[in-house]
C-alpha cells in the first residue's frame, strides 16, 4: 500500500485525503493539533520552532504540499501579509530540509499555488503557465513560494505545481459567501461585475491531485481551474437565475469594497481567465466545467 503524507487537513486536504483512502492508499497529515483529528493519521509539526515529526515520513513515497494561511481569512495588514507568505514558504523549506537531511527517497512532490500567481488584475488576456508573475502582493508571493517548492527538483524528485482558482464546496467559506447575499435577497454584483473568477469543484481539484500522483509522467505547473470563463455579473445572474431571487441590485462599489477589506477586496474586484488546457492535454476530465452544475450539485438538499 503506497503511503502518500498530506501537510494541513483544511478543505483540499480533507477531500484529497478521503479520495486517496477509498483509492487504497495509506494517508498520512501534518497538521499543528494532531488531537483535533483522531480518526485520521496526524502527525505533529510546528513552523514556529521548525519541527516535525519525522515519523510522518515513514513509507511515504508521496507528498502533497496544502499547507498555507488562508488569504481571505483577514485584512492584509503588514504582519497578516508576513504570515501568508511565511506560512507557504517557511513550510515548504521545513519539508524540503527534512526529507534531504534524513535521504527520504520521494516518487513525486505535488504542492498547491495559485492563480494569484499572474496577479490581482483585469484583462482580456487569457494566461497560461509560462506567462509572467503579477507585480503585486499576491504576484510576488506565489513566486516566492513557487521558488521554494521547486527546490524539489533538485532532489531528482518529480515537482508538480497546481495554481488553484477558487474551491467551490458545499458549505464552504467561498461558496457561502457566493450564494448566501442571494439568499437572503440582497445579492448584488461587485465592483465592475467585469472581473472573473477563476474556479474549480472540490472534486474536481481532489481528482486532479489523484491524477498527477497516478500519472509518472507529468510534473511542472499547471492551471487548476475548470474551463469556463464567467466573470462575476454572469455568474451573479446565474444564482439569482438558479435560486429563483431577483438580481436587483445595483454594483457594490468597490470603494465601499476597499473601506471594508482594504487591499484584500482586490481579490473580490478584480480577475482574469486562466487556461486550463495544458492539463487538459495531459489527458485531466473535469466532472464540472458548467457552473450550473456545479450550482446544482452544491445546493442539492441546502
Amino acid at each position: 500500500m503506497e503511503t502518500i503524507l498530506i501537510t494541513g487537513i483544511g478543505l483540499i486536504a480533507k477531500a484529497t485525503g478521503k479520495l486517496l483512502s477509498l483509492k487504497g492508499y495509506n494517508v498520512h497529515y501534518l497538521t499543528r493539533n494532531p488531537n483535533r483529528h483522531p480518526a485520521l493519521k496526524t502527525f505533529k509539526w510546528n513552523l514556529s520552532s521548525k519541527e516535525i515529526d519525522v515519523s510522518a515520513f515513514k513509507d511515504v513515497t508521496t507528498i502533497i504540499h496544502l499547507a498555507g494561511a488562508n488569504i481571505g481569512e483577514s485584512r492584509w495588514t503588514k504582519k497578516r501579509k508576513e504570515e501568508i507568505l511565511k506560512s507557504r514558504t517557511v513550510s515548504t523549506q521545513l519539508l524540503y530540509d527534512t526529507v534531504k537531511a534524513n535521504n527520504i527517497a520521494l516518487d513525486a512532490f505535488v504542492a498547491a499555488s495559485a492563480i494569484g500567481y499572474y496577479g490581482a488584475i483585469t484583462t482580456g488576456k487569457i494566461f497560461e503557465e509560462n506567462d509572467t508573475p503579477g507585480s503585486d502582493f499576491l504576484g510576488k508571493t506565489c513566486q516566492s513560494w513557487e521558488q521554494t517548492l521547486n527546490q524539489f527538483t533538485l532532489l531528482n524528485t518529480r515537482t508538480v505545481i497546481l495554481r488553484t482558482g477558487v474551491v467551490l464546496a458545499k458549505n464552504e467559506s467561498a461558496f457561502q459567501k457566493l450564494i448566501k447575499p442571494f439568499q437572503n435577497n440582497v445579492g448584488a454584483s461587485l465592483g465592475s461585475g467585469k472581473q472573473y473568477m477563476p474556479w474549480i469543484h472540490i472534486n474536481d481539484i481532489a481528482n486532479l491531485y489523484l491524477f498527477c500522483i497516478q500519472n509518472k509522467s507529468i510534473s511542472g505547473i499547471f492551471n487548476a481551474v475548470a474551463p469556463s470563463y464567467m466573470d462575476n455579473r454572469e455568474i451573479t445572474e446565474a444564482i439569482s437565475r438558479k435560486l429563483n431571487k431577483k438580481n436587483w441590485l445595483p454594483n457594490i462599489p468597490s470603494t465601499l469594497l476597499y473601506l471594508l477589506f482594504g487591499e484584500m477586496s482586490k481579490i473580490l474586484t478584480a480577475g482574469s481567465r486562466i487556461c486550463p488546457k495544458k492539463i487538459i492535454k495531459e489527458g485531466f476530465k473535469f466532472k464540472y466545467k458548467n457552473f450550473d452544475r456545479v450550482l446544482d450539485n452544491l445546493l442539492e438538499n441546502n
